[in-house]
């Protein structure tokens, strides 16, 4: 982007556009390893195992060494703080694991959700407090990449504009950040499918959303071409009676990033919003035989494995 005074020089830019190109290269997707102690103990409570580090541990050493074809099909992994600093049993980090074997090492970064005051129960995120030390010392131990998801629901007076205009901000100054130390933000606005509201409704939602959130990112001088999407899909509320077709879906999706997402965004992971590995699947699958143009490498993001799909060709990650 030009203006008076550069945010990048040719040499970032260059950097961070090739992170983020290997990240979505042609036939590989987005592992999500990022799971807080929380929500691993709950996925561990289900099997019956003790949350302890050394179980959550032992779990992210299969997730990244039981194929090990892992690297033909992942072009990035998003780790939790303790992930990142693990080691797995012969005591080699699992950072290195990772990138030895060509796939790029992400880390999650927000730190939760604080109240707007004055709105119908909405949050903005939180997190940018020391932020630019994080991401230094987080490149320096071999990330280089982040998250962070803010959160939009639609209900009575929501989204309101102070919600919009808040977390689009909050996300761009997070993506600044990333990307003055090295780091590819995705920037993730989540539109969530809570409620009765219409696909219609979703689609126009979703369109002020990013639309907002791309007026941000203009506004922060944020370098697009070395950041990625991670949208909702536009799905109609989980309450709502009536259904929608994969192919619906897909039209009012892509009609949405059309309308919003400059073409020079390399690569949009889409969330799978409480659905079904096989309901994301197939919307996905739509998505990429809608006839609409779409300038961006497509996948899917799944916590724990991954779908991934690539122009009309289906693959299983993991």
């Amino acid at each position: 982007m030009a203006h008076r005074f550069p945010a990048l020089t040719q040499e970032q830019k260059k950097e961070l556009s090739e992170i983020a190109q290997r990240i979505v290269a042609n036939g590989k997707g987005i592992l999500a390893a990022d799971e807080s102690v929380g929500t691993m103990g709950n996925r561990l409570q289900r099997i019956k195992v003790e949350n302890t580090e050394e179980n959550r541990r032992q779990f992210r050493e299969i997730l990244f060494s039981v194929d090990s074809s892992i690297n033909q099909s992942i072009g990035g992994v998003i780790l939790f703080h303790e992930t990142l600093y693990q080691k797995d049993s012969q005591g080699k980090l699992f950072r290195n694991i990772l990138k030895e074997k060509g796939i790029v090492v992400g880390i999650k970064l927000d730190q939760g959700a604080a109240p707007l005051a004055g709105t119908n129960k909405e949050t903005t995120i939180q997190g940018h407090d020391g932020l630019s030390e994080r991401c230094a010392q987080y490149k320096k131990d071999g990330v280089d990449f982040g998250k962070w998801r803010a959160v939009l629901r639609i209900a009575d007076q929501c989204p309101s504009s102070l919600a919009i205009q808040e977390n689009a901000n909050a996300l761009a100054r997070y993506a600044s950040i990333c990307q003055q130390n090295g780091l590819v933000p995705i920037v993730e606005p989540e539109v969530i499918p809570d409620g009765d509201h219409d696909l219609e409704h979703c689609q126009y939602v979703t369109e002020k959303v990013l639309a907002a959130v791309y007026k941000a990112l203009n506004d922060h001088h944020v370098y697009l071409e070395g950041t990625l999407l991670k949208p909702n899909m536009v799905t109609a509320g989980h309450a709502c009676t009536k259904k929608y077709t994969p192919e619906q879906v897909a039209m009012a999706t892509v009609t949405a990033l059309h309308r919003t997402v400059p073409a020079a965004v390399p690569g949009i992971c889409f969330l799978s919003g409480g659905m079904s590995e096989e309901d994301a699947t197939l919307n996905l699958n739509a998505i990429n035989l809608c006839h609409l143009p779409k300038p961006w490498k497509l996948m899917h993001w799944l916590p724990g494995v991954a779908r991934l799909q690539t122009r009309r060709q289906p693959r299983r990650l993991l």
